[in-house]
């Protein structure tokens, strides 16, 4: 994405849509080349999309985002069109968030299910290219050649993976780290204290949220849901996991969308425990044995999995706290991230979880909330209903400005009616950077990486 987070020009040039709005057709940069020398041109892409994404048996990771796609194609050596089942207004959104382009000439020689392409030194068109990767430590990039734009000013990158936040601080304070996000937010004082340090806050597109299975009939009434986030203290959340950079979410529209989000559901669900029990009582669970909520016999009690991963195990604890309080028991269950992912997200083997979504720069959650995406995908909850999956097809069909800001205010309104996730709060980043360093956009680390051609250090 550009600085502004829309759409920017890079691998493909300019794009346009039919007037029927049911395809894209995107003209492709002359003259670029693989950091191998081999040419990009019009069949990687159509390689990547018809041969990856849309192939079902593979389970490309962004495959729920182009649900609306079936196909691509070739129109010329430099031209590809994007042909659609349905109109789909964000594509260029979502392509400049996560269609990294793959070279056809590499991965064609090999099945797919083997190719070995993330091992040792993958070809790309960026600025940069591989040197060296050495799983779970680091990646070295050194400066491509063959790059069709402006030469990047640093020689050399390091990423280096440092599990340890404690860790991360100490080679930010010393130097050994040019830039990181802050996730232990109580060190943010410390840092901002040091000299040679700058410590910056960026709004983010994403969003906390606590999944409840639907497949549980626990979690179907929607009078459940609400008591849930009535009975959470997000404020309180926001406060003690992140140092208050943060604020109450309502709806998968965060604040960082200012174009889209409606701020008048900010306030919607204040923290009440006394509603919260009302709610629950108006659903059948009366008290029962030492304050649980019991409903046909059965203690209102399940397990929530926690994947180790920066504020989530604090985050749980306190959930399990405020649920206690209106005589709802969650168990703990703390796991190693892989393996969550694999339980939670892969088998959908789980009753309740929190974690969250990062998604590009356009409000179309299709692929987090359709009902095709349910059991699968991103849609973690399972949650169907078709008046949202309505509203979540006009989003993506509806071409003009205007229109598509009265369909998502809708389903805004809508989602912070139903909780098919249960909303808790929009994070802000807190990047740290070595005041050396210079050329870093004011965005989040993950889209100012894009600009890593443009970084540089001053000289001591």
């Amino acid at each position: 994405p550009g600085k502004d987070l829309a759409p920017a020009p890079d691998l493909a040039e300019s794009w346009t849509t039919a007037s029927d709005g049911l395809s894209w057709t995107f003209k492709l940069r002359t003259g670029v080349k693989w950091s191998d020398g081999q040419p990009f041109s019009a069949e990687d892409v159509a390689f990547t999309f018809n041969d990856i994404v849309l192939k079902k048996d593979l389970g490309a990771q962004n495959a729920a985002s182009y649900a609306a796609l079936k196909q691509v194609t070739v129109v010329d050596p430099n031209t590809v069109r994007f042909d659609l089942s349905r109109k789909f207004a964000a594509l260029p959104s979502f392509l400049a968030y996560n269609a990294g382009i793959l070279p056809k000439h590499v991965l064609s020689a090999n099945p797919l299910t083997t190719s070995s392409f993330n091992k040792g030194a993958p070809v790309s068109t960026g600025p940069f290219k591989v040197e060296k990767y050495t799983s779970g430590q680091s990646v070295s990039l050194v400066r491509n050649e063959s790059y069709f734009g402006p030469k990047p000013y640093l020689d050399k990158v390091v990423f280096t993976v440092v599990p340890d936040p404690n860790t991360q601080i100490a080679q930010a304070l010393s130097g050994d780290l040019s830039i990181m996000i802050l996730d232990n937010k109580a060190a943010v004082d410390r840092v901002k204290s040091a000299s040679g340090l700058v410590v910056a806050s960026r709004p983010l597109v994403q969003y906390y949220w606590l999944a409840l299975n639907q497949t549980d009939p626990r979690f179907t009434d929607v009078r459940v849901r609400q008591a849930f986030v009535e009975a959470i203290d997000r404020n309180a959340i926001i406060k003690s996991v992140e140092l208050g950079y943060g604020s109450i979410a309502n709806s998968p529209i965060t604040p960082a969308l200012a174009a889209f989000y409606d701020p008048s559901l900010a306030s919607k669900y204040p923290y009440d425990p006394a509603k919260a029990k009302d709610l629950l009582a108006q659903a059948g669970w009366t008290a029962g044995a030492n304050g649980v909520l019991q409903k046909d016999g059965k203690p209102f009690q399940f397990t929530m999995d926690v994947g180790q991963r920066g504020v989530l195990e604090p985050v749980n604890a306190l959930i399990q706290q405020d649920l206690k309080k209106v005589g709802v028991v969650a168990d703990l269950n703390t796991m190693e991230w892989n393996a969550y992912i694999q339980k939670v997200v892969v088998r959908r083997d789980y009753t309740a979880t929190v974690n969250w979504w990062t998604y590009p720069s356009d409000p179309d959650v299709f692929p987090y909330y359709h009902s095709s995406a349910a059991g699968k995908g991103f849609n973690i909850p399972g949650y169907q209903d078709p008046k949202l999956d309505d509203l979540l097809v006009q989003g993506q069909t509806a071409s003009d400005l205007e229109q598509r800001k009265a369909v998502y205010k809708q389903l805004q309104t809508y989602t912070s009616d139903t909780l098919p996730y249960l909303f808790l709060w929009y994070p802000q980043e807190i990047d740290v950077l070595g005041s050396s360093l210079h050329g870093v956009p004011e965005l989040g680390l993950r889209d100012a990486v894009q600009y890593i051609g443009e970084w540089w250090l001053a000289k001591p």
